[in-house]
This record gives C-alpha cells, structure tokens and sequence, in this order.
C-alpha cells in the first residue's frame, strides 16, 4: 500500500487536470438531513476524471515508447483523457471505442487529434480489438483502469478530498467501471483514514465488481447494460480486484430509475448536467442514507458530464420515478358513460402526470395513468389501497420495464363498432383540477373514447382527446369548448389518425 501512496503522491496529473471543488448539495442534504458533498470530476477539461490516469501513465513512459505511438480501447472518458494527453505530449494516439459510444465523446476524440476506431457493441470487444493492433502495429497499449500508474492519476482524487474536508467523512461512494477511480481513492483513503468508508457503486446491469468480489475473483460478466456506459464493463481488472478487494467497504448496486433521479438531483443542486455514470455514486450515496440512520458527511464523486443531448429526454422521463415521486398504474374501470370522471375524482387533488387510454367494446376499459406523489411511497401505498377500497383493480407499474419503456407509447389503435369519434388536441394549462374542470364542461353527454397526456414541465399540458360528436351536436360541443377556453383544434382529418386510430367510421369531416 505505502507504493502506492508515494505513487498518488508523486502523480503528475495537475500539468493536464485541476484539483476539482468539492461542492455542497444543498436541496439533497436538507432532503436526509446530512452533509452530501459532490467532488466535481465533471469539471475537467474532459468533462471526467480518466484524464488523470491517462497522463500519469503516458507522462511516466519512455521515449522509445511515445515515439511508437499510444493505443487504448475505451467507452469514451479514458479516450477523451488519452486523446488530451497525447496532444499535450505531442504523440500519435490511436483509439478503439464501441460502436455504442455517445457521439459527444467521439467527436471529443477526434477534435484533439486522435484516430478513432469504432468496433463491437460493448467496452470489451473494443479492448479485445485494441490489443490486436496493439501488436499488429507495435503501439504502447495504454489500459483504462488495470495499471498501477492508471490507479495512481485517479488516487489523486482521494488526497484532494482529504485534503478539502478534514472534518470526519462517514463515506465516500465510488462509481465502479473496471474499478482504477474505487482502487485509487480507496486506497489513499484507507491509509491516512481507516474509518472512513469507501463504497463502490455499480448498475445493476453491469456489476462485474460485486460479481467478483462474491466470487473472489474476477469473474466475467455474460452481458452488461449499456445505459451508464462509462461503467459498462464485463470483467474487473486483476489489480483492481485485489486493491478493492483490500480496501472497499461494499459495493452498493442501483437501477436506471435510481441514477436518472441522482442527474435531476445534481441538476437540481448544481445546474450541471451529469452523464449517468458520472450520477451513479451519488445514486449509491442516496440509497444508502436511506438505510442508514445518521447525520455523518456522505460524498459523491461527480465523475463525468460527457452527454448525448438526446438522452435527456429519456433520463427526464424515468427520473420522477426513480426519486419514487411519480406512480404508474394500469387501472381497470367501468366502460359506461361518467366512469372517466368518477375515477379522476378518486384520485383527490393530486396531479395527473400521464393519462393513456383508448375505448373498447368491452364492459371494461384500461386505462394507463402517472400520479405524482409528494409524499413518495408512504403516499404511493395510500392511493393503490384507496382504488381498491374504491372497487378498482390496479397494477402497480412502477418497477415494470416493459411497461415504462414500450407499454406507455402503444395504448391506442383501432377501436371497433365506434360512430361519430372525433380527434381533437387541446392546450390544458399545467395545474391540478384542469383535467376535472374539462371533464364538467363536457358533462356526460359526449362520451370521452380516446385520451393521451404525458407532462412534458411546460406550463401547459398537450392533450389528444377522441370523443363521440354527432352531427347534430357538433355546434352544442364547440360551445361547451368554447365555455372552457382551453385552446383546440380538430385534428379528425389529420392522416395520422387516419392511417393508424380511425377504424373507418369516424364522423364526417366538413
């Protein structure tokens, strides 16, 4: 262990790297009524921390060595540091990423001088690919985590953390890849603070240093998820085995729900917007106050912000959940005129997140409905046992991948035996009691046969909505919408809806 004290030492990470602040989380430790820190890796020039490694390895190699030219395999974040490094020593850098890399980190690449090669779906087809060339072209394979000096860059970390809060630390949580960020900081740690704990934290889906560590050694992993791919590794290094192995104090695994709510807390707290691998130790963090009582400092390490924009939306939609403030339900009720209305009443005051639900000729109808919940799960079990005392079957959804991935988007299509349905989309401004005030406007003399809301966090709702008008009652319905004010317009001619709801049998456009 003292080798690799005087390692981190000694590391020479600060001619690329800054020493990153260690920020407050101010909303979230109020939340547990704890310190929760956030050391801020997503600051550096990278936007990740692998810089630090990379260059303490390559600044340590020969001259005969650089001359050869550098060649690492990577999800993004060691190729970025890699391609850093290289530009700031002037060298030949070759990079194999897989072909699943976010294009930010690809373009990051080649924007500093590096040539990029995308191979295979996962980190280790990639690894595989880069030592072939590593022989075939005679380049110095530079490893993303398994090497002493790697360990050492990222071990830097743990001494400014010691360094910046020399008050007790109850924990420090670690996002674990290949594990050379836990190896490194838990090992500094450890030294100077033995009671101080390091937690490693994993995807659920990619967990290969828990699996080794139950299995007492590194064992392979038959696939790993690529949401967190800055994590997503199959197999933990054999040097980073042995030093976690030595000094973490558990490994902490956490669902896609659970780091898309940890990027929203560190929006929430920072305005930075993490990378789901960079939110996942402070996932970990989360989890862990909430099975542990106390009021000792937690902290997280930031450890990367490099982020396809396009994911957003997808980490904006599982986030509610993953902080348990929102409920997905599949509710069973009556298909007769008035039951659309008499359910939302059930539901009280609370704010409607989603609403999906098409008619059908049976006696029953389905509908697919997301409540937020302020008071999170306590509050979650009071409305299920509420519908049920109130004569609903429901479904809990919440935990049903299938359901929040694909089942939410296809509630819809053709309904058959259905006369007169119009479509029309309306504007309901984004507040509790807008969906109940248009249900009054309307009464029960138009029968509701199509409905679709998701809250997108604008100040008012889009809402497509299919109702039986018949031609005679077309003026009485224009004026009971107009009574509303709720902006709308008749979307029955829309091809759209011609092609993939109507069932021939729509009302007439005029």
């Amino acid at each position: 262990m003292t080798d690799y004290i005087r390692k981190i030492l000694t590391a020479r990470v600060y001619d690329v790297a800054i020493e990153s602040p260690l920020d407050p989380m101010p909303r979230l430790s109020a939340r547990y009524e704890r310190p929760i820190l956030l050391k801020r890796e997503d600051l550096q020039p990278v936007f990740s921390f692998k810089l630090r490694g990379a260059y303490n390895k390559m600044s340590g190699l020969d001259a005969e060595q650089l001359a050869r030219g550098v060649i690492c395999a990577s999800a993004g974040n060691h190729a970025q540091g890699v391609a850093l490094s290289a530009a700031k020593l002037n060298v030949r850098a070759v990079i194999v990423m897989p072909r699943t890399t976010p294009a930010i980190k690809v373009d990051a690449c080649r924007a500093r001088g590096a040539e990029v090669i995308l191979h295979g779906d996962a980190f280790d087809e990639a690894l595989a690919e880069a030592r072939r060339r590593e022989v075939e072209e005679g380049l110095t394979f530079l490893h993303p985590f398994d090497d002493a000096e790697v360990i050492a860059g990222q071990g830097t970390i743990g001494m400014e953390l010691l360094h910046q809060h020399t008050g007790p630390i109850e924990a420090i949580f670690v996002p674990i890849g290949g594990g050379g960020l836990a190896a490194g900081i838990a090992t500094f740690v450890k030294y100077l603070r033995p009671e101080t704990k390091v937690i490693g934290v994993e995807p659920d889906d990619a967990a290969c240093m828990a699996a080794a560590l139950a299995a007492g050694e590194p064992t392979t992993l038959d696939s790993v998820g690529l949401f967190a791919d800055g994590v997503a590794v199959r197999r933990a290094g054999e040097e980073t085995f042995r030093l976690c192995r030595e000094n973490l104090d558990g490994v902490i695994t956490v669902d896609t729900d659970a780091m898309c709510a940890a990027v929203k807390d560190i929006f929430d707290d920072t305005r930075a917007v993490s990378e789901p691998s960079g939110a996942l130790a402070l996932a970990g963090a989360k989890l862990y106050a909430e099975r542990e009582s106390g009021n000792g400092t937690l902290i997280a390490i930031s450890s990367g912000a490099n982020l396809n924009f396009d994911r957003l939306r997808h980490i904006a939609e599982r986030a509610e959940i993953g902080e348990r403030r929102e409920v997905l339900l599949g509710v069973t009720i009556p298909e007769r005129p008035g039951a659309y209305r008499a359910f939302i009443s059930t539901l009280g005051p609370r704010a409607i997140t989603e609403f999906n639900y098409r008619y059908a000729k049976d006696a029953e109808a389905q509908i697919f409905v997301g409540v937020n919940l302020p008071g999170g799960l306590p509050e979650k079990r009071a409305l299920i046992a509420g519908l049920r005392e109130g004569g609903y079957r429901v479904l809990d959804m919440s935990d049903n991948e299938m359901a929040k991935v694909h089942i939410r988007y296809m509630v819809g299509g053709r309904a058959t035996g259905l006369r007169d349905e119009r479509l029309y989309r309306f504007q309901f401004p984004e507040r509790p009691g807008a969906l109940m005030r248009f249900l009054d406007g309307l009464g029960e003399d138009f029968n509701i046969t199509l409905f679709h809301y998701r809250n997108h966090g604008a100040d008012y709702g889009r809402v497509l909505a299919g109702i039986t008008v018949p031609a005679t009652e077309r003026a009485r319905f224009h004026a009971a919408v107009d009574e509303l004010g709720y902006p709308c317009t008749d979307e029955t001619d829309n091809p759209a809806y011609r092609l993939f709801l109507d069932n021939g049998t729509a009302a007439a456009v005029t």
